[in-house]
């Protein structure tokens, strides 16, 4: 049984894809070819097609990979004197 039309995946031509996402045509391209969008080249002649689905994918994978560098930036920066004792020189022993 075919996927009726309200299944099927939706396409879109990387300048659309391009003004989503704030950035160039050959961006767009770049990121289909190195997997972190979907697309395949359709039609004759063949013209690259981005997945519409997998967008919200990458906005999502961005956002995460954001989240987990300020954490890691806030965890860097904190400062634990009961550990690393005063100046940051390790713990004191008597």
């Amino acid at each position: 049984m075919a996927d009726s039309p309200a299944s099927a995946p939706r396409f879109l031509a990387p300048a659309q894809v391009a003004e989503l996402l704030s950035i160039d045509v050959d961006e767009v391209i770049t990121l289909v070819m190195s997997g972190h969008l979907r697309g395949a080249k359709l039609g004759s002649p063949a013209r690259w097609r981005v997945e519409e689905t997998s967008i919200a994918d990458y906005l999502a994978e961005q956002t995460e990979q954001a989240r987990r560098m300020a954490l890691w930036r806030q965890a860097d920066e904190a400062s634990f004197p009961e550990v690393w004792g005063p100046q940051g020189r390790g713990p004191q022993h008597p």
